[in-house]
């Protein structure tokens, strides 16, 4: 598990160098000759958006020593709203809902959905915002044919990069503690993840 975090982690962290540069473009004292300017800084407001990504977890049995170890890919939809409340500080408000396929290779454990209703405040750099998050998480887990929902929390760092005047790029990173929950064994079993997303938000 911990090498499939190191590798998202490498990966977002590449895509960030490359969106922040592309971001860094966006910022221009003066448009060149039939060049269109692409505004930045303006947060505030309504969006909806579309994120893949992966997720690595465990499942730990109350009570004894036996964790399993899942993995694998995830893709959500997410809607939310930014409001400035002051200078260079933006909130927000933001839910999502994925469907993953993360499970473990041998033993019947796995995940097939996500979701979470966090709040974030950020800093507005003009073309990023990079934010906190933080909040209610849900799962749905399933352990050799018995589903259960877990609840619990999560929290998460993220940053966004203007690509035009209503889209940006959105990179976050979330561990997320999901409680314990009781599936019919002889113990409760708890589920915690670490999650590596990339999404496109669109604002109205």
């Amino acid at each position: 598990m911990n090498r499939f975090v190191i590798a998202l982690l490498s990966g977002v962290a590449g895509l960030a160098l490359v969106s922040g540069a592309h971001a860094a473009d966006l910022i221009i004292d003066e448009p060149a000759a039939g060049v269109v300017e692409v505004a930045g800084g303006n947060w505030d407001g309504v969006y909806v958006g579309a994120f893949v990504g992966g997720l690595a977890g465990t499942f730990s049995e109350e009570n004894t020593n036996n964790e399993i170890d899942i993995s694998g890919w995830l893709a959500g939809v997410n809607l939310g709203v930014n409001f400035t409340v002051a200078d260079g500080i933006v909130l927000g408000v933001v839910g999502d809902v994925a469907w993953t396929n993360a499970e473990n290779d041998v033993d019947p454990f796995s995940v097939d959905w996500t979701g979470s209703l966090r709040g974030r405040v950020g800093f507005d750099g003009g073309a990023f915002l990079p934010y906190l998050t933080a909040g209610l998480a849900v799962a749905g887990g399933e352990i050799g044919g018995s589903n259960e929902t877990h609840v619990g929390w999560t929290v998460g760092a993220g940053v966004e990069f203007a690509v035009a005047d209503n889209i940006s790029v959105d990179l976050l990173y979330r561990y997320s503690d999901y409680g314990n929950v009781d599936y019919g064994y002889a113990n409760d079993f708890s589920l915690t993840s670490h999650a590596v997303t990339v999404g496109l938000n669109f604002k109205f």
